[in-house]
């Protein structure tokens, strides 16, 4: 063979052999949808008041063996949305009963109102502090009770307005964080309650030394997203009323929702502790959705000035796109942002926000039917199914 005609095949074969060549990573973008739902799937849509510190946590098993039209309901606006992933806020965590099985085998794998069923073959639970007692006077009434204002998260029995993932790809049980003990006073500049005139601190040195920043909890879960890892940061901060002017829950509404701003800062987050004793927030360059009822908005005089800003003015998440609909610009013809409401009582309360990393967003929406407009009566009030409404967006992974 002559020297050039053999130079040109060696050369063609160390191209199609691709020898000493890099490979780029040619993984595919995928599509999911991502939603969060406060489903309001508690004692207090299925039992009367009094009862609730006592029965409460039987409220839901019961309602589930009944068919609560209140839960069907839920179910059929999930299925009618059908997201990938879901974030469900005040679902009751009650471990004992299952209640999180029996909804997906008995409301979501079942046809509801001519919906197709949804399965959800992954999910996540776990223990908040709604509920759980503490013994301290927290509310300063003059007695413990170790319930409702006085337990370390408002709650009249312990699990009440709990939290749950459903998902339809893997979760990492062993990789997902919970922060449920993570101490208030741990967080850097933590807004600590002051009483009114004396300024002095609102809890004592015990209650303060061992009082958690979640009134729920705050959960990092991995999602495999078809070789993807998504980071789910999942919360329900307290809601910022139901106190005086020592504005507690405003104050610890503000820093729960401080949590998230930080954790995934570039930021020395070495004071950041999980439950499982591992250190530190979210690592660079990760893909992840800030997700839940957050109880808070630029509306609202009740907040903490600047506390939902935290996240939708951060440089790593993408807080410019808004999910809108038109049951919710209805339901408020004066205010102009009321097509962002995501809840009756006219407020943006409930978030789906995703990284700049990694993210692409597609479309998002509200699911609240004007008046008139199919399935426009499952929002018709919160007995029919929540005060709240389903929140979604599409994204694409890259």
């Amino acid at each position: 063979m002559k020297p050039i005609l053999f130079g040109v095949v060696a050369l063609f074969t160390f191209f199609l052999n691709g020898c000493d060549v890099p490979k780029k990573n040619l993984q595919p973008p995928v599509t999911l949808r991502v939603a969060t739902f406060n489903v309001s799937m508690d004692a207090s849509n299925y039992i009367p008041a009094e009862q609730w510190q006592t029965a409460g946590a039987q409220a839901l098993p019961q309602a589930l063996a009944d068919q609560h039209p209140q839960i069907r309901a839920i179910a059929e606006i999930i299925q009618h949305v059908r997201p990938d992933v879901i974030v469900l806020n005040e679902f009751d965590y009650l471990p004992e009963a299952q209640v999180l099985d029996l909804f997906r085998r008995d409301f979501l794998a079942v046809s509801q109102n001519g919906e197709a069923p949804i399965e959800y073959p992954y999910s996540f639970i776990a223990p908040v502090n709604t509920g759980r007692a503490s013994p301290f006077d927290l509310n300063r009434d003059g007695k413990a009770s170790g319930v409702a204002d006085d337990a370390w998260g408002y709650g009249n029995y312990p699990g009440q307005y709990g939290m749950a993932v459903l998902s339809k790809y893997p979760i990492d049980q062993s990789a997902t964080r919970t922060f449920q003990f993570f101490k208030w006073r741990d967080l850097p500049g933590a807004l600590q309650p002051l009483i009114p005139k004396s300024h002095e601190p609102w809890y004592s040195a015990d209650a303060w030394s061992q009082m958690p920043l979640s009134s729920k909890s705050h959960w990092d879960v991995l999602i495999d997203v078809k070789g993807y890892p998504l980071h789910l940061l999942v919360s329900h901060p307290t809601p910022p009323v139901f106190d005086g002017e020592e504005n507690r829950n405003g104050r610890r509404n503000h820093d729960e929702i401080r949590f998230w701003q930080e954790y995934v800062s570039d930021l020395d987050t070495d004071y950041i502790y999980d439950d499982q004793g591992r250190r530190g927030g979210l690592a660079a360059q990760q893909r992840f959705v800030i997700a839940g009822d957050l109880n808070a908005s630029i509306e609202s005089a009740d907040n903490v000035p600047g506390s939902i800003e935290q996240l939708l003015q951060h440089p790593k998440v993408q807080g410019d796109f808004i999910p809108e609909s038109a049951g919710g610009e209805a339901h408020t013809p004066d205010n102009p942002l009321a097509g962002q409401h995501t809840a009756g009582w006219r407020k943006r309360a409930d978030y789906v926000l995703p990284s700049t990393f990694g993210i692409r967003i597609i479309d998002g929406g509200v699911f609240w039917p004007a008046q008139g407009e199919p399935k426009a009566d499952l929002v018709s009030k919160r007995e029919r199914s929540s005060d709240h409404r389903l929140v979604w967006i599409d994204i694409q992974l890259q």
